[in-house]
């Protein structure tokens, strides 16, 4: 069991063991925002409700500015498993501009792509096979993209993880 851990101004910080988590909240630095009720967790002196969710009680400072790296799985993530150019299930990424003519390897660059499509199109430019894209590849935007292991996220999760209106 994993546990979403929040900033005191409740924005996500990072996924960690329960146990861990736990011992955060029997410290006193984190409150439990909500738990897993099915499977407390049993000591010699007491029985816990699970942590599902914790909240810091001091607010932990977070370097501005980062960046998500670039990843086969984010790409894959942030389209949705979804070809950049038909819409079909998608299982490997695509250069838009191939390495071979000094394509970069970056969120702009990289596209999810299904195999039919991305054999076919081999080393070319969707221009030159005539294609066009679905969508304008960007980076990803949100804390949630920044916690590691939010992607396998648990329900309770997602009113921390969606991102900011």
């Amino acid at each position: 069991m994993r546990t979403l851990v929040l900033n005191a101004g409740y924005e996500p910080l990072a996924v960690v063991s329960f146990k861990r988590a736990l011992v955060l909240v029997l410290a006193g630095k984190a409150v439990v925002v909500a738990c897993d009720d099915d499977h407390p967790v049993h000591g010699t002196t007491g029985s816990w409700d699970r942590p599902s969710v914790i909240l810091l009680r001091r607010y932990v400072r977070v370097p501005s500015g980062r960046a998500v790296p670039v990843s086969r799985r984010g790409v894959l993530r942030r389209d949705d498993q979804r070809c950049g150019y038909c819409g079909m299930h998608a299982s490997t990424i695509d250069h838009i501009i191939p390495r071979s003519r000094g394509g970069a390897d970056s969120w702009e660059n990289l596209v999810a792509c299904c195999l039919r499509c991305n054999n076919i199109k081999g080393d070319r430019t969707p221009q030159e096979m005539g294609w066009t894209l679905r969508f304008s590849p960007r980076p990803p935007h949100g804390t949630a993209w920044l916690v590691r292991g939010a992607e396998r996220g648990q329900p309770q999760w997602e009113e921390f993880l969606a991102p900011a209106a």
